[in-house]
């Protein structure tokens, strides 16, 4: 992989999303969420690269929501490094209609996402985050099902960073570890949704799985 004029683009739902601009304002754009605190920091390290950082997350997206806008919020900025962080609202859909093929049909438009990349932009790098929860509010009143629900759609993830021969971040043993150093709302404060300090944990696992694929990262 080239190191100079890198586009990266971040995709996702609401914790990609972090309340960003949806104008071209430079003190906004990235959000305040991990895709924020990984383009500060690869961004000013490395200035003299030319680098890009876009994200394009929308809050409450599923995987089909993203499917009908793939081309346009993704394949049309061409980036060289596309991460994905989808999969909570796919669960907690899954679970409210009580949709026992909800994960087969995650996988397919999963799958799909990624096909449709490869297509046309085979030279990109895949990231696949995986998605995760944690035991407060309401989905600690029903963590049972919300636990098997979402261990469903990250195995997929897994299976399918494999398959793509993508980088894959394995958010939910980050975040479980954590949950041994301070509470879990400690890191994310209502079971789904990151804490400043969660978002830290996501940029910090992010830039340790991508780093073996984009060598200069390790120099952070």
């Amino acid at each position: 992989m080239k190191e100079d004029n890198l586009v990266f683009l971040f995709q996702g739902d609401s914790i990609t999303d972090g309340n960003r601009g949806r104008d071209k304002d430079p003190n906004h754009i990235m959000g305040h969420g991990y895709a924020f605190s990984i383009a500060s920091r690869v961004g000013a390290r490395f200035a003299e690269k030319g680098l890009t950082f876009h994200n394009r997350g929308i809050s409450g997206n599923t995987v089909p929501d993203l499917l009908a806008r793939w081309q346009q919020d993704t394949l049309a900025l061409k980036p060289d490094v596309l991460s994905i962080l989808v999969g909570v609202n796919d669960t907690d859909l899954a679970l409210r209609q009580k949709d026992a093929e909800a994960t087969a049909k995650y996988k397919k438009g999963y799958s799909t996402l990624l096909s449709q990349t490869k297509e046309q932009l085979p030279d990109s790098l895949l990231v696949l985050c995986e998605p995760f929860v944690a035991p407060v509010g309401r989905v600690k009143e029903h963590w049972s099902e919300w636990q098997s629900e979402v261990r469903g759609k990250q195995e997929v993830v897994e299976r399918l960073a494999k398959e793509y021969n993508a980088v894959f971040v394995p958010l939910q043993t980050v975040f479980d570890k954590a949950a041994l150093r301070a509470p879990a709302d400690y890191w994310i404060w209502d079971g789904i949704h990151p804490t400043v300090a969660g978002h830290e944990l996501i940029a910090q696992e992010w830039l340790k799985q991508v780093s073996k694929r984009v060598p200069f990262l390790k120099k952070l």
